[in-house]
């Protein structure tokens, strides 16, 4: 990213953080890294639904192979979210603030536009069936302990561990290609 497009994007998330209610400070403060949307995304996988959902091309890559070993070893992996764009993120925040929610409980669960992984086209939120989305029990199932032991081999690690220092709660779901 050029230092042009960072300030710019620098300037974005100073924006939205002012009018959400947060500081512009939160990202320095919590140790979070900016992400620039993707530019180029792929088809990773489609839910039964027919919800389609993108990552790189290296990450869905990735994570198709993944998810046919996975298959191979009896586990079945469904991806929940995938590439999610600054604005969209934004707007994810701004229902939960319309709901009633304190900002403060918002930004442990949902990162600050601009400081999002799946920005990057490289986050997967994953579940499996049979487990509620998005939720503290999926540590629980045979596809995170599959993950948790293979996910590795494949590029992919775990964002947000237990007392993560960036301050969102933990997310056995959150997973992110890193090649």
């Amino acid at each position: 990213m050029s230092s042009d497009t960072d300030a710019e994007l620098r300037r974005r998330v100073d924006a939205a953080l002012r009018e959400i209610g947060a500081s512009p400070d939160l990202p320095a403060e919590r140790g979070l890294a900016f992400f620039a949307d993707a530019t180029e995304l792929a088809l990773a996988h489609v839910s039964r639904s027919g919800r389609e959902h993108f990552l790189i091309p290296a990450a869905a890559g990735s994570w198709r192979r993944m998810r046919t070993e996975a298959e191979a070893d009896g586990v079945t992996l469904v991806m929940i979210s995938g590439y999610r764009g600054f604005d969209r993120q934004l707007e994810i925040i701004r229902e939960r603030l319309a709901e009633g929610l304190h900002i403060d409980a918002v930004l442990s669960a949902l990162a600050p536009p601009g400081c999002s992984e799946h920005h990057s086209g490289r986050a997967a939120d994953v579940g499996t069936p049979g487990c509620e989305p998005l939720s503290e029990a999926f540590e629980r199932t045979r596809a995170f302990e599959w993950l948790d032991a293979r996910a590795g081999e494949f590029g992919f690690r775990l964002s947000y561990p237990r007392d993560n220092s960036m301050g969102y709660r933990y997310e056995p779901w959150h997973w992110c290609f890193t090649p």
